[in-house]
């Protein structure tokens, strides 16, 4: 079983304090994730996010890191003194903001957020909301952000008509005999051809705008404080890139209104949850009504 040579490795951070240990830490499964503990001058002990990129996926991890470390300083610049409300990288010693090992491994670390929590289901009612609003918020304070400075790190990765083309060729291809099995699913897909090209189209046509987008808000892609129970800080910056304001607000709630998991066998578990899509939208809007365009606004059901 392969151990990162942590003792190395947090030598070239910048971390404060004497490292004691470490160990692995979260559900995430693309990035390995460890939490480092240090024992500062005063005896008090701090915590650190250390983590190594998939580079599997994130085939340009340098890029993916510019972009994180810009649009979390423009966040910061946003939210003033709020330590915890965004992620605070933690530069190597040569002020950098990942490490590249010599086996080519891509590190970076951050300051570890504490008294709050991610979940992979709602506590109650109510994390819904602030589970959107949070998403939200993000967007809020991204809305002056020059996105010409971000890179698009996984390009089309949300241009459904791509996907339906890609989609439309593996039917045909049918490489391993199986599309006469699932014959009306194919033809549900078929009967939306239509459907998938309506939001990419009117970004090209300038009707709706490019913004700085998420890309993945889920769940537990926000930390909910102990106490408060509200959205502390949006985490796992990587997909963020250009995109469309209304699919960060869509893929929420395809992750949160399935009454089912993503991989349930059982279909009759499987609906769509209009309360929990009330929340969320409530919660997405109470953050972004000053900042979405009426077209915007309008597309957020589609």
């Amino acid at each position: 079983n392969y151990m990162p040579d942590f003792p190395n490795l947090v030598k070239r951070f910048a971390f404060e304090g004497d490292f004691l240990d470490i160990v692995p830490y979260g559900k995430g499964h693309i990035n390995e994730t460890y939490a480092a503990r240090f024992q500062l001058p005063d005896g008090t002990t701090r915590r650190y996010i250390l983590q190594k990129i998939n580079t599997q996926i994130f085939k340009s991890p340098e890029k993916v890191m510019r972009n994180i470390q810009k649009v979390t300083a423009h966040l910061r610049q946003k939210l003033g003194g709020q330590e915890r409300a965004v992620i605070t990288l933690v530069s190597t010693t040569d002020g950098e903001s990942f490490f590249v090992t010599l086996s080519g491994e891509f590190w970076r670390a951050e300051i570890f957020i504490e008294g709050a929590q991610t979940y992979l289901t709602a506590r109650d009612a109510q994390h819904y909301y602030n589970v959107a609003r949070a998403f939200g918020e993000f967007q809020k304070y991204l809305d002056d952000f020059p996105i010409h400075e971000l890179y698009d790190t996984i390009p089309d990765f949300h241009h459904t008509g791509k996907r339906f083309d890609a989609f439309l060729r593996t039917v045909e291809r049918d490489a391993v005999n199986r599309a006469a099995q699932v014959k009306p699913e194919i033809d549900f897909v078929l009967q939306r051809a239509d459907e998938t090209t309506v939001l990419t189209d009117m970004v090209e046509k300038g009707q709706m705008p490019l913004r700085v987008t998420h890309n993945d808000t889920k769940l537990d892609n926000v930390m909910i404080d102990d106490v408060t129970g509200k959205g502390v800080c949006v985490i796992d910056l990587d997909t963020v890139m250009p995109g469309f304001a209304v699919f960060d607000f869509g893929d929420t709630v395809r992750s949160c209104a399935n009454t089912g998991l993503e991989d349930e066998p059982d279909l009759s578990k499987v609906n769509f949850d209009l309360s929990v899509f009330n929340l969320l939208a409530h919660g997405f809007l109470d953050a972004t009504r000053e900042t979405l365009t009426s077209v915007e606004i309008d597309q957020l059901a589609f």
